[in-house]
């Protein structure tokens, strides 16, 4: 029998389908044809792609991480910032901000979770470098980090890659997650990740961090990150809360490895002024939302998130 459950906090739906749930080995994805041609992103083709904006390089120079200027960008500097409405209906503005890439490594071959610690640190830390420089753009009210991973995660191009996207408006899932927050008294999350850190839901914990699936998941074998202390936004972490950050992302991805699964993961900060529980959020795309989905805005998934996590605690045999 199913399950309807409801997100912590926000008006969102699931149903649990458990009935038509396959054990993990059953999702493993077979590997597919790696892109021909011409990379972009690896090393020796810097001058493919536009104007480098910052790259972090070894003592030699060589890059270990490069950002720049996406080539087909979602948004751009020009046009009109301000939000309008016409004739009482129709609300616009031009897609105004900024569209990055951040080349991850210049490795071809390696994807994020063949990484090690000490290159996902300094990953972390170029996000935070890169969200606090977007939001010196004038207009700019949030910087929405990601990282497509896969083809059904949205992305053709194999070289391991994030995006960052400064936009004039804010995230609205995270504006929804700033406006449910304030309906209590104390921050929800901090009192959710100390009941999910020993629930049947946990994942991975450390000093700093703890990884569970959420009780509502919108992906099967999704997953948070939170820090267990209160924090914002990345740079309220010192060196050990990176090294903790990057040591339970590895976790995780190593458990997605296993799968050969596309994703997709998302940073939520607070915006300047707020107060909302920074967050990752983990999003495996194993399946394809159809016509209730898209009709009712209800989402239909069928691993429990106390059997995804369980996989991700290397209980399920049959996942090996």
């Amino acid at each position: 029998m199913g399950e309807l459950r409801k997100d912590y906090i926000l008006d969102r739906w699931v149903i649990i389908a458990s009935d038509r749930m396959k054990r993990p080995h059953e999702f493993k994805i077979k590997d597919t044809a790696k892109q021909k041609g011409v990379c972009y992103f690896c090393p020796g083709n810097e001058d493919k792609t536009p104007p480098e904006i910052y790259r972090l390089a070894d003592k030699k120079g060589n890059w270990k991480i490069r950002v720049f200027p996406n080539k087909f960008p979602a948004e751009t500097l020009e046009g009109q910032y301000e939000i309008q409405t016409h004739n009482k209906y129709f609300t616009f503005s031009s897609s105004y901000g900024e569209h990055e890439i951040i080349a991850e490594t210049p490795d071809h071959d390696r994807q994020l979770w063949d990484l090690s610690q000490k290159e996902v640190v300094d990953l972390l830390k170029v996000y935070d470098l890169r969200i606090t420089e977007m939001e010196k753009i004038p207009h700019v009210k949030y910087v929405s980090v990601f990282k497509n991973h896969g083809e059904k995660a949205g992305t053709s191009l194999v070289h391991s890659h994030s995006q960052i996207i400064a936009s004039n408006i804010i995230n609205q899932n995270v504006a929804a997650e700033v406006e449910a927050a304030k309906r209590y008294d104390s921050c929800p999350y901090c009192e959710i990740v100390s009941i999910e850190k020993n629930s049947d839901r946990r994942c991975f914990e450390n000093d700093s961090f703890a990884a569970f699936c959420p009780y509502a998941a919108q992906f099967n074998f999704e997953v948070w990150i939170f820090p267990k202390k209160h924090i914002c936004r990345l740079s309220e972490l010192d060196n050990k809360g990176y090294k903790d950050l990057a040591d339970i992302m590895l976790k995780v991805l190593g458990k997605l490895k296993e799968l050969n699964v596309s994703y997709n993961y998302f940073l939520h900060y607070s915006p300047i002024g707020e107060n909302l529980h920074f967050h990752i959020e983990v999003a495996p795309r194993l399946s394809i939302r159809a016509g209730f989905e898209f009709s009712s805005d209800i989402v239909i998934t069928i691993v429990p998130p106390e059997d995804a996590a369980k996989f991700y605690r290397g209980e399920n045999e049959e996942s090996k």
